[in-house]
Parts: structure tokens; sequence; C-alpha cells
């Protein structure tokens, strides 16, 4: 594994080549599981949002984990949790081949962040590292644990900025290729949006399905209310438990898809934490898409360290839930994302079957604009549904309606705006004459200092420190742009 200084992350200089990498074809399921979904009236797909923000909280500024900070100063709010955090972002390399042992057959889907990532490589956290590098590169352990990529810094994906998305998803990818080999990357198929944020304005969302299937991702996970059927109306009970075709739409009229599994409404951490899924599983059936009969499949996803329940509850819960399905329910199984669409397309199911899906809000824009509108057009719509103040929004919709990533946050945006603007004015003919340019540790430090400012923690909190961070990030990332 190559090794990166405290202030250079594995962010970027592979391109090219991982890009290359992704495009391959990769099956990892079909002839690796014992799970055979024709057996199966339904399943459950459980995964697990782990991140630690990187902050300027070192000596002189220094960027460190988040993590560090909360171990360094255990007197501050809830920061004695520090190290209870740091077991759970371990805990399942334990979890899974204890169940194994007692003959279950577990699943889990795992979702870190980038600078996660980064960050416990900085703290030396080998403990972290080792435990993580187990689930990612064994190959018994290949059949229980899917890694879902995402954004590097977590983003916001609505209020990022469109050039920055593939940059977000492609310094991911060498981020845990970095850590855990090309193999290891190779089998990471499916995408989880950082606050489950998915855009609706028409160009970011064709962005970022666009980068998405660019970068060879094959699915996304989606909130169920960020969502709806053409006509606008929301998903068919049917819809919520089966997979469905995302369907982007640009202003210019251009049209691509990907498939997207459904996170079902509530209570992310609890529904998780105690392992609901499960239970709503055992009470579903087969269903039929096109000419194909298919279980059902309940998707959820919690962060995998915060609060009470997930930081105490979830390794009890997640046994008994394992055990049950192995004592007594053989028509309901554990599964991953992947696995249940890779064994789906062998029993005959098609792209063509799955129901078309689109962002939230998207039919009412689509009705005002004229299907043949064009982007003066689009802009009209929206400036016109805004103002007419009814729940109409291009904000995008993520876990909670009841938070803006934008209202009274101009002074982290303008600056993440004008920093990004100033970036590809700097970098992009460079990069497009000189390729290996994205090497140079230059351009890597910049492209950190882009990709941090854009992490949600600093709209997250309200103003005061977690905004002054981000005040000084773009500090020290245009004091990098004018070197």
């Amino acid at each position: 594994m190559a090794v990166q200084s405290a202030h250079q992350p594995a962010i970027c200089g592979r391109e090219q080549e991982l890009r290359t990498l992704m495009q391959k074809s990769s099956r990892n399921w079909p002839s690796s599981t014992e799970c055979n979904l024709q057996d199966l009236k339904s399943g459950f797909a459980c995964a697990l949002h782990m991140h630690q923000p990187t902050v300027p909280a070192g000596p002189n500024g220094a960027l460190i984990s988040h993590l560090q900070y909360m171990l360094e100063h255990p007197d501050e709010g809830d920061n004695h949790n520090a190290e209870p955090f740091a077991q759970c972002y371990r805990r399942m390399a334990d979890l899974i081949p204890e169940l194994i042992q007692e003959g279950c057959d577990p699943r889990i889907m795992l979702d870190y962040s980038g600078n996660l990532l980064w960050g416990v490589t900085q703290m030396g956290r080998r403990d972290i590292t080792e435990a993580l590098h187990y689930l990612a590169c064994d190959e018994e352990m290949n059949r229980h644990v899917e890694w879902l990529g995402t954004f590097w810094s977590h983003a916001v994906a609505p209020s990022t900025p469109i050039p920055d998305l593939a940059l977000q998803i492609s310094a991911w990818q060498h981020q845990f290729a970095d850590l855990f080999g090309d193999s290891a990357l190779q089998r990471v198929r499916g995408f989880s949006l950082p606050e489950m944020h998915l855009p609706n304005h028409p160009d970011t969302l064709f962005a970022l399905v666009n980068s998405l299937l660019e970068a060879g991702y094959h699915w996304l996970l989606v909130q169920e209310h960020s969502v709806e059927q053409l006509d606008g109306s929301p998903l068919s009970n049917q819809q919520r438990f089966a997979p469905n075709r995302l369907v982007a739409r640009s202003c210019s009229g251009e049209e691509i898809s990907i498939t997207a599994l459904i996170k079902t409404q509530g209570s992310d951490t609890k529904l998780v934490g105690q392992m609901q899924p499960c239970e709503e599983a055992l009470g579903l059936s087969r269903q039929t898409l096109g000419t194909t009969e298919i279980p059902s499949l309940v998707s959820q996803i919690a962060d995998g360290e915060n609060g009470g329940v997930m930081m105490n509850e979830f390794p009890e819960a997640f046994r008994q839930a394992n055990r049950r399905i192995r004592n007594s329910n053989p028509d309901t199984a554990a599964l991953n994302g992947s696995e249940y669409l890779e064994q789906l397309e062998e029993l005959g199911l098609k792209t063509s079957d799955l129901p078309r899906i689109q962002a939230v809000h998207q039919h009412r824009l689509w009705q005002r604009a004229g299907e043949s509108g064009d982007i003066e057009d689009v802009a009209a719509a929206i400036h016109e549904l805004s103002s007419a103040n009814d729940g109409f929004s291009m904000e995008g919709a993520s876990w909670t309606n009841n938070l803006s990533w934008v209202e009274g946050y101009d002074n982290v945006l303008q600056p993440m705006q004008r920093f990004s603007a100033s970036f590809h004015q700097q970098f992009d003919q460079q990069l497009s004459e000189q390729p290996r340019f994205s090497q140079s540790p230059a351009f890597r430090d910049a492209l950190m200092h882009l990709l941090l400012l854009e992490t949600s923690c600093f709209r997250y909190w309200g103003q005061g420190q977690w905004t002054q961070y981000a005040t000084d990030i773009y500090d020290q990332g245009m004091e990098a742009l004018d070197r």
C-alpha cells in the first residue's frame, strides 16, 4: 500500500487508470453466494454510513481528523464518545466472523467517507485500518460485506459546484484503492450519497448520474421521498421494495438513467439500530417486474456510530436478526445491494422492466417548462414555481426536509463557489494538455482544499466554529492556488 504524507491524501493522479479499471465488467455475487433468490420471498439490505470531517484544528491550523480533535479535547460537548466512535468504525470485523462461526449468513454494506479513511490513517489507528482492510480484502468477507462508493469529503450534491461532482467521486476511488487495492475497488459498484441528498435540478442530477456511470457505478441508493413517479405521484408500495430506474434529463433534453434501490422512510438510526428492516422483510412477499418474479427487498442506511442506538443497541440487534433468520426463516435473507441486482439479472430481469422514476418536483418543472423547453424556459419555470411558496424547491431532498444546506450559509457557499471557479480556471486546461499534472503535489494540495471546503458539516451545525473552519480552509486553499 502506498504511503501518503499527513498533508497529501491519495485523491488524484490515477484518473484514467481507475476509470479503465471500473469500466471493466465485474460480477462479484452470483458465483460467490449461497443465497438463491429463486427460493426467497424477501430480503433486507442494511448499510452503515461512517464519517468524520477533516478540520483545520491542529497546530497552526493543520488539517486533522475531527476524531483526533475529539480525542484531544474530551471535555468538550460529547467528545467523550471519541473512542466509542473509533470502535464502531472497526467492529464489523468482529461481528461478521462471529456470526459466520455461529452458522449465520450475515450481510452488511459499508459507506465510509474518504476523509474518514484518510483521517484514521493520519492518526496511525492501525486497529481501524487493519480491520477495514480485512473487511475489504479478505476472500470470505467478500461474500458478506459490500462497500459503497461515496463523495470523498461528504459533500452534499445539490449545492456542490457541478464540475466538482466528478472530482469528489474520483477522489474517493483513489483513496479506497490506495488503502485496499485495485481489486477491492473494482468490487465497489453501488453508490451512497452523503446525507442521502439527491439533486433535483435537471443539470445537477444529469451531471451526477453521468459522473457515476463514467466512474463505473451500477446503482444508487436513494431516499424514498426524494424521488417520484414520472407523473409526479409518490412511489407505489411495490416500487419501494424493488429496483427502479432513476431517469436524469438535462435542461437541453439529454437523458440518461441508473438503477436505484429505495431507502424507505423512517428514523434511520432507530430502524437500522434495532434491525427493523429484518422485521419488515418478514412480512413481505414476492412480486413481479415485467415477466420476472422477484423477492421484495427492504433497503436501509444509518449512521454507523452516531447516537446511543447505533453505539449501544445495534450490535446485539444485528446478532439477533441474523440468528432469527438462521433458525426459522428460510424464505427471508440478509442481502447486499449488488448481490440482489446481479442475481435478478441472472433470473432474467431486464433494465427495461424497471419502473422509471425521477427526482422529486421534476414533474411540475417539466409541466411548466414544456417538454421541448430550453435552458431559459427551465430557468423561468424554476423561478415561477419557487415564487409560489407552495413547497416547490430545486434544493433537492435529503434524509430530512427541515434542514437547508443553502439558506443562511452565504459565508460558506460564496467562498466555495469562488474557490471552485478559481481552481478550474487555473487547472482545467493544464490537465487537458498534461493529464499527468494531476500527480503533482501542487495540484493535490489545491484539490484537497477544494473538496474539504465542500464538506456538509460546515453547513450543519449553524454559524460559529464550523463555518469558521470553512473560512480557514478557504484561506488555506487560496494560498495554495497562489503558490
